[in-house]
């Protein structure tokens, strides 16, 4: 076996035998039916990789591709069945693939319908909308602004965020807006709070000083309409998911360790969602059982045997990093390297390359040496 570092050198290492290696109501009034201004002026765009998130790999894309064109050459179809902020997906986005994107949390749906899903959107009239968002003037306490307000944000822009959310869903509701378009709104305003919120990228807690007063403003997602015709979204437990679909490649990111995504993005979760659950602790958590992820759980290794064993598809890339033991308990592996490639290796033949990059941690600690790694499987079996 042999592991191989990104665009350089080959190093060749001898294993086991095992073949393997030692992761909330709103009483406010609206009017009946909103009317949107007629005009508009030109907004600003942003890319779907502008998103704070743990375990973002755009910054390991190079790794990625390297492995797929000198592994696989041209495919037809990609899932990517962790999807997170999507980049990968999106990455390989043409109007000849068809890329299939899942993630357990709501939020996450909501952004790949808007990046990978919209093919269908009249650019103008979003404009206009976005516009009116922007200058609405809430000086009224709602949901958002009761519970994050002072917190996460300043108490005017949480009450900005509740209103326009409101609004989003008022506008729906009266079919001004179809669910494409009310997903491109609500990514527009997921990653307007998340370029301002008083964190260090996650929501597990609030920086406890006081709250900048900041430019909240919402923006236009630069979105590749022609490119989305093929693709599908999907809003599942990914153990579910793979029962049901088939590709050539697929890309398996999941949680690598204790820390569950559902606590770290329960804010836009429960933003996007706007079920205005009860909220508890100092974070203002809601009630997240539904959303736990078994790869974060002492379970990780048995979900995972499920994944692959149902897996129809030609090819397999997982990522997982280094990091088993380097850190403290709710950052180590879940899963370890010998249970790895010993499931692995029912599928196929396991190559590793790895590349070395910057960990996107709490803001605690930098604990250096971070390999990201990337098992590739040619399914024979």
């Amino acid at each position: 076996m042999t592991i191989k570092t990104s665009r350089a050198r080959q190093l060749t290492m001898t294993f086991p035998n095992t073949s393997s290696i030692s992761d909330y109501s709103i009483n406010t009034i609206i009017p009946q039916r909103t009317i949107f201004s007629t005009t508009s002026k030109s907004i600003d765009t942003f890319n779907i990789q502008q998103r704070r998130y743990l375990g973002n790999k755009f910054n390991v894309l190079s790794l990625i591709d390297e492995v797929i064109n000198n592994e696989i050459g041209e495919f037809e179809s990609f899932c990517d069945i962790f999807a997170g902020t999507g980049v990968v997906g999106h990455y390989y986005n043409t109007p000849q693939r068809k890329i299939i994107s899942n993630d357990l949390l709501f939020s996450n749906y909501i952004t790949h319908t808007a990046f990978l899903g919209c093919n269908n959107i009249d650019n103008t009239k979003i404009s206009k909308i976005i516009n009116e968002l922007n200058r609405l003037n809430s000086t009224v306490d709602n949901y958002a602004s009761l519970h994050f307000g002072g917190r996460y944000f300043t108490l005017s822009t949480a009450r900005h965020i509740g209103e326009i959310r409101e609004k989003i869903n008022q506008i729906h509701k009266q079919q001004i807006i179809t669910f494409q378009e009310k997903s491109v709104l609500l990514t527009s305003l997921l990653y307007a709070m998340d370029r301002i919120a008083n964190t260090v990228g996650h929501y597990d807690a609030y920086i406890k000083k006081e709250v900048k007063r900041e430019n909240f403003i919402l923006k236009m997602p630069n979105i590749k309409y022609e490119a989305n015709h093929k693709n599908i979204n999907y809003n599942k437990d990914a153990n579910i998911l793979i029962r049901q679909i088939e590709c050539d490649v697929l890309y398996i990111d999941p949680p690598y360790n204790s820390r569950q995504y559902s606590d770290s993005y329960h804010l836009l979760e429960n933003i996007m969602r706007w079920e205005k659950p009860e909220v508890h602790g100092e974070a203002r958590k809601f009630d997240r059982k539904h959303l736990k992820s078994d790869y974060s759980l002492k379970n990780a290794t048995k979900a995972f045997a499920d994944l692959i064993e149902n897996a129809k598809c030609k090819y397999i890339l997982f990522s997982y990093n280094n990091m088993a033991d380097k850190g403290n308990n709710r950052s180590n592996a879940r899963m370890n390297d010998n249970d790895i490639l010993e499931i692995l290796n029912r599928k196929g033949n396991v190559k590793i390359f790895e590349q070395s990059y910057k960990e996107f941690t709490t803001g605690k600690s930098d604990r250096g040496d971070n390999k990201e790694r990337v098992f590739f499987v040619e399914v024979i079996k």
